[in-house]
């Protein structure tokens, strides 16, 4: 019988991929090339970033993520956002609303940072592998972080118009949607920068300690 998946079943799986480790499924080492080796760092570096940022809190609870609420200035909308923001406890509300609109729209990047990572030309495998501590992050935000943040546009513009944010509305909607299309560039970009930061953080944490991964793979070309 067919089964749909709902969101915390696509959550436990993300989770579920994330530990398991590469070896699991690994043939011998020497039918992988760099190129597999590149791109085994940055699956299993995405897969755990995901899976720590689609957890309850994923974003707000840590400070390389969290999404802050932006000053947009300059407009009717902005002055009276900026105005509203002053006030501490309605700029840690809106920052928490923020980033429960950034957990629920991480599982619409995921599935692009994914197909970016297999498409992604490797000219130089070798110098991406030998890189900084997050060479190949660097290189994967470059390709994919247009896409992703293409790809959260639209959760975010209609997270911001949903009953969550009913108190920037009149603040918003004073200038015509100009403002909430602002704040949904920013946020979207904030969440996409966000998720490669997170990603850069487990690809290094993977260099430092590839034999963690138990993946013969990494294991030999990191050491």
């Amino acid at each position: 019988m067919e089964q749909s998946f709902g969101l915390s079943d696509r959550r436990s799986l993300i989770a579920t991929l994330a530990l398991l480790p590469l070896a699991a499924c690994a043939t011998p080492m020497g039918r992988y090339t760099v190129e597999d080796a590149v791109r085994r760092l940055l699956e299993l570096s995405s897969q755990r970033a995901f899976a720590r940022l689609t957890e309850p809190g994923g974003f707000y609870d840590d400070q390389l993520t969290r999404i802050v609420p932006p000053d947009l200035g300059g407009g009717q909308g902005g002055a009276v956002l900026s105005a509203l923001l002053r006030t501490n406890a309605v700029r840690n509300q809106v920052a928490r609303a923020l980033n429960d609109v950034a957990v629920d729209l991480a599982d619409n990047a995921m599935p692009i940072v994914m197909d970016a990572v297999h498409r992604m030309t490797l000219a130089d495998a070798v110098s991406v592998l030998r890189g900084g501590p997050t060479a190949a992050t660097d290189l994967l935000a470059r390709e994919a972080r247009g896409s992703v943040v293409e790809a959260l546009l639209p959760g975010a513009s209609r997270a911001l118009r949903s009953d969550m944010f009913e108190m920037l509305s009149a603040a918003l909607s004073a200038t015509g949607g100009r403002d909430y299309m602002a704040l949904a560039d920013n946020l979207s970009g904030q969440i996409g920068d966000a998720i490669f930061r997170a990603i850069g953080r487990e690809e290094a944490e993977i260099r430092r300690d590839p034999a963690a991964t138990h993946d013969p793979v990494l294991m030999a070309l990191l050491r």
